[in-house]
């Protein structure tokens, strides 16, 4: 889902930045095939974008000595905190808020039905209609009164179109938009439609791409020999009746931008250079979003042979590794050198113990999915670790005493003083959990939570 989310953010990042480059430099260029490319190329690259991982090599990532230390108690799910970034903040509001999840899903399902319903009228219509052959292109007559539009290689017209001033002239406009397969343009951008719903500068873009199949086909038609002022009429005279909105056809409301298209005067060559802007555009997107850092981050295994033993709330740890790094571990876990001030001992039941496995055990305020929320709303990543280059995993232990409340905090397994000591504050200044029981009587409970630290 995170995965997902990171997905619609980027690609919709991207097609509101080219969609707002046409609208701004090339919407009112004559180069129409151009501008064609460059609308199917923008979808395209937007679409891709996501996926794209690009690694190039920067400052190596420090990833400390990893050493052993077992058991841990009572691991919780590790959960991941990321080096800020604005698709990262974006991502998580959007996680946070799960009515907002279900409203998507929603506008996914409606104009998913809503495609399909009109692939089936399509499909309706030849089927319950007269088709005639005509090349490679099929007529199919409808006993209603209907502006001519196109689909596929079908041509949709109404049995009394012949009765209609320029008729001729309406079916060579929709062969047009068959012989450049506007079809396939319009069935893609009706597909990322249902996923980029929500983007408002997705549907200027679809209304760009629609506009420019009709610039092109008027084009067409008049560069065979019509004349643009007997055509301006046709358009004038010819909506009526239904439409068809998934198909190619005549729509009232692009016909003055149409005649005004028709009227203007060809761009000159300069014009084009204008497509470079979306290059440089595409460029700079790469670079934000697909390219990644190549950090050899190279875990090394402690030396064999060095081992120590430590007791720690009644159960011995094995800690594999250098001495200093033993070292380093043992006032870690005596809460020397982490930044923070020692936590009071933690309450134990009448039989002074602290428990690893009882019958209830604690539970986080608001559940289990709660306490993945809370720790990425509360951890920050320590600006040091980010100029450092520093990432790692974290392992930290505490006891939800009788009362509920979070005591006993200590690292048991370190990566960076930075790190370690953010970790240490936010599970330190856990709200009170439900404590766990054991016969019925609550006891307190020893758990370990790992809090992996990622530079994005």
């Amino acid at each position: 889902m995170t995965s997902f989310v990171n997905y619609l953010l980027e690609s919709g990042i991207s097609l509101s930045l080219f969609a707002l480059v046409y609208f701004l430099f090339l919407r009112r260029e004559t180069y129409f095939n151009v501008n064609r490319w460059f609308l199917l190329v923008s979808i395209s690259f937007s679409t891709i974008l996501p996926l794209l991982h690009i690694p190039f090599y920067a400052p190596q990532a420090t990833m400390l000595q990893e050493v052993t230390v077992t058991p841990y108690v009572n691991l919780l799910s590790s959960v991941t905190i990321y080096s800020a970034t604005l698709s990262h903040g974006a991502e998580q509001f959007v996680m946070n808020y799960s009515l907002l999840g279900y409203v998507y899903l929603s506008g996914v399902v409606f104009l998913a039905l809503k495609l399909f319903f009109q692939i089936y009228q399509i499909i309706r219509l030849i089927a319950q209609n007269r088709v005639v052959q005509e090349e490679k292109i099929s007529l199919v007559f409808l006993e209603r009164e209907i502006s001519p539009f196109s689909f596929l290689n079908y041509i949709f017209v109404s049995t009394n179109l012949k009765n209609t001033k320029g008729w001729e002239k309406m079916l060579e406009h929709e062969r047009q938009h068959i012989r450049q397969g506007h079809t396939f343009d319009v069935l893609a951008l009706e597909i990322i439609a249902v996923f980029q719903w929500f983007n408002p500068f997705f549907w200027i873009f679809r209304r760009a791409l629609r506009e420019n199949h009709e610039f092109l086909a008027d084009h067409a038609v008049i560069s065979h020999g019509t004349a643009p002022s007997w055509y301006k009429q046709i358009l004038i005279n010819q909506y009526v009746g239904e439409q068809v909105v998934l198909a190619n056809n005549f729509n009232y409301s692009l016909v003055k931008t149409r005649i005004q298209m028709i009227s203007k005067i060809k761009s000159g060559k300069i014009a084009n250079i204008k497509v470079l802007i979306g290059f440089v555009l595409a460029a700079s997107l790469v670079a934000v979003f697909a390219c990644e850092q190549k950090q050899s981050t190279k875990t090394e295994k402690a030396p064999a042979g060095k081992t120590a033993t430590i007791e720690f709330q009644g159960h011995p740890l094995q800690i594999t590794g250098d001495s200093a790094v033993i070292e380093n571990l043992k006032r870690l876990i005596s809460n020397e050198g982490v930044g923070a001030p020692t936590p009071p001992l933690a309450e134990s039941n009448q039989d002074g113990n602290i428990y690893t496995v009882v019958e209830q055990m604690p539970v986080f305020p608001g559940g289990e999915k709660a306490l993945p929320e809370y720790l990425l709303k509360s951890v920050t990543y320590p600006q040091q670790a980010k100029e450092k280059g520093i990432q790692g995993k974290v392992y930290v232990t505490f006891v939800i005493a009788k009362d509920g409340s979070v005591t006993n905090v200590k690292i048991v397994r370190g990566t960076d003083p930075a790190l370690d000591a953010e970790a240490f504050r936010v599970v330190n200044s856990m709200p009170k959990w439900t404590p766990g029981k054991q016969g019925g009587k609550e006891v307190a409970v020893q758990l370990t939570l790992p809090i992996n630290f990622r530079l994005q």
